[in-house]
């Protein structure tokens, strides 16, 4: 009996002491969230968040580099930067480009924005003109700067430019990128759902070549209004988690409305291959800059690439690659990348058996190796268009790019 009674009281006291700590608890709770509130943050608008607004979209990679700190620091140039066979001074072409400018001072030519002077009292301070006369020098600090020595024509007097190529220099040759500017582009599915297609071609012809005429289904544009013609060509899967990120759209043919209507009319002109019915029609992009500065990423990128324009398995200097990162891993034009030629996956043949051979010898996967440059120009949403600007062998499809 006794014993039933201070297990009894011993039930009761440990009910009163739990009542009591879940009261306390609360009520210091309670006065924890008091004291936090004011340090809670807002959340953050989806303009200011930016690639967060993708969410569930994002892979584990990037959601990984959204993490990472951003390099944003400025790196510091040292003597050591300064090409050996640099000169005291150039005097600036025409043909030139800043690419080739900037090889010609710097070991690492993304490193010029870190040595280019910038002098508010000149026109136009960021650009370079021919005519211009650039020195190399150093700064206060001691370090090396490139300095705009003297002004050419061009940049004193732009009234007395009579053509275009008297403009300022591009920064990569336009010549390996002018049929690009307006043409191959990457497509997404709501582009391609939404765009104007080639209904049929007049006088039953199959296919459309330069000088025919073709009927384009849902065309709002006026006379004389241009579009790009556009064949919708291979996925373009990120080679990380198999997802399409739009689709390759191969330039066919410039088509000029010369008669609205529903269906509207247009002329072919300018052909680089056939037009077939189907193929999507798109307002003229000439939106790509040959003007901008040279910089290594501002945080940290480790890519692919995806595929190369024209099909080709070589990949050489000045030719088009797509990457696998855009504007929401903070790839954007000026970037320049680096590129390793993925290391082949080779048998261990020193630790295999004699009674099986090679072929179930254990494999070894080969380092990675630099193979080349290559300098972003064009830059969407997960993918970006890149000119290579150097490659020291034959890159390939799936080759890595990185910061350099």
């Amino acid at each position: 009996m006794v014993s039933i009674q201070v297990s009894r009281s011993r039930y009761a006291a440990g009910l009163l002491a739990a009542v009591l700590f879940a009261v306390i608890g609360c009520a210091s709770h309670r006065h924890g969230e008091d004291e936090a509130s004011p340090a809670v943050a807002a959340p953050t608008p989806a303009s200011e968040a930016g690639s967060g607004s993708q969410g569930d979209d994002l892979t584990a990679t990037d959601a990984a580099l959204q993490n990472q700190p951003s390099n944003s620091a400025a790196p510091v140039v040292t003597s050591s930067a300064i090409n050996p066979t640099a000169p005291k001074s150039y005097t600036v072409k025409r043909g030139d480009t800043l690419w080739a400018i900037a090889s010609m001072f710097l070991k690492d030519p993304w490193l010029w924005p870190e040595v280019w002077y910038i002098n508010p009292q000149v026109a136009n301070p960021h650009l370079i003109y021919p005519g211009d006369t650039l020195a190399l020098a150093a700064g206060s600090d001691g370090r090396p700067q490139i300095r705009l020595e003297q002004g050419g024509p061009a940049r004193l007097d732009p009234r007395l430019r009579s053509s275009p190529i008297d403009g300022a220099i591009p920064t990569i040759p336009y010549s390996a990128i002018s049929a690009f500017l307006s043409r191959p582009t990457v497509l997404t599915d709501e582009q391609i759902r939404k765009a104007p297609y080639v209904l049929a071609f007049r006088e039953q012809h199959v296919v459309g070549g330069n000088g025919h005429e073709i009927y384009v289904q849902n065309l709002k544009g006026g006379p004389n209004d241009r579009y790009t013609v556009y064949h919708v060509g291979d996925k373009l899967r990120d080679p990380e988690d198999g997802k399409v990120v739009g689709y390759q759209g191969i330039y066919t043919a410039t088509a000029m409305i010369s008669k609205p209507g529903e269906p509207a009319k247009a002329l072919l002109t300018d052909t680089a291959r056939e037009t077939l019915v189907g193929d999507r029609l798109l307002s003229t992009d000439t939106d790509v800059p040959l003007n901008f500065m040279l910089r290594a990423p501002r945080s940290n990128v480790r890519g692919q690439i995806m595929s190369v324009i024209d099909g080709t398995q070589l990949i050489g200097q000045y030719q088009i690659v797509v990457i696998n990162r855009g504007k929401r891993h903070g790839v954007d034009a000026g970037d320049v990348l680096a590129v390793d030629k993925a290391g082949a996956v080779v048998p261990d043949r020193e630790r295999s058996s004699s009674w099986f051979g090679t072929s179930f010898a254990p494999k070894v996967k080969l380092p990675d190796e630099r193979g080349g440059t290559i300098l972003v120009f064009k830059s969407f949403d997960r993918v970006s268009y890149a000119l290579v600007v150097g490659a020291s062998t034959a890159l390939h499809v799936n080759d890595v790019v990185r910061n350099p």
